[in-house]
């Protein structure tokens, strides 16, 4: 039998899960719980082969909680199992310790499906997870080099402050801004202040 915890704080969501869960053969529930704090508390006493975690939930998230379980029980995998993320909360699941990453969306066969892999020693991932990851590692490898003062230049532009500004808050000429701002506008492939502020921060070069 493969042992599971679910985690999540919708009480009907809860429920379906467990539903869904029950009705495997091979699938036993050792417990459902509401937050993080609970699935960790949780996961230390029933030892699980596998928690299906939700991201956000009240007090301790989703992350915090894998971050925790994968630490204290190396043998416990977790499986993420959430609406869609962004791109950051995806990556920091997996560095966290997950598994796998699934889609509530998914259908129940999928979520079966997963569980059973990572039981088993596998990594599941999403199709539109994994097609999320891939379009963030290309534009990772595509991003230009900033320099630091490059970055903090670009920065005060963000602000709203002009060149003389600029110059003033770094203590060095407005010679010295336009230039770093010029090598900027060469390495991002832009001809304006606005369009590199908006292009860096596409390309996560600014947040």
């Amino acid at each position: 039998m493969i042992r599971v915890l679910v985690a999540d704080d919708h009480p009907i969501v809860r429920a379906g899960i467990v539903a869904l869960l029950d009705e495997a053969d091979d699938v036993e529930v050792v417990d459902a719980v509401a937050d993080g704090e609970a699935a960790v508390a949780a996961a230390l006493a029933a030892r699980p082969d596998v928690v299906l975690m939700d991201l956000r939930m009240p007090g301790l998230d989703g992350t915090a909680a894998t971050g925790r379980i994968t630490a204290a029980l190396p043998g416990t995998r977790v499986v993420v199992l959430t609406t869609y993320e962004s791109d950051d909360a995806i990556l920091e699941a997996i560095t966290a310790g997950a598994s796998g990453y699934l889609l509530k969306a998914a259908p129940e066969a999928e979520i079966l499906a997963g569980v059973r892999s990572v039981a088993g020693g596998g990594t599941v991932i999403a199709p539109a997870i994994a097609a999320a990851l891939a379009r963030g590692i290309r534009q990772q490898q595509a991003a230009p080099r900033l320099s630091d003062r490059e970055r903090e230049v670009l920065g005060l532009v963000a602000e709203g402050l002009s060149n003389p500004d600029i110059g003033r808050r770094l203590h060095v000429s407005e010679a010295t801004v336009k230039t770093h701002l010029l090598h900027v506008f060469e390495k991002l492939g832009v001809g304006d202040r606005t369009r590199a502020v908006t292009r860096a921060m596409e390309l996560g070069l600014l947040r």
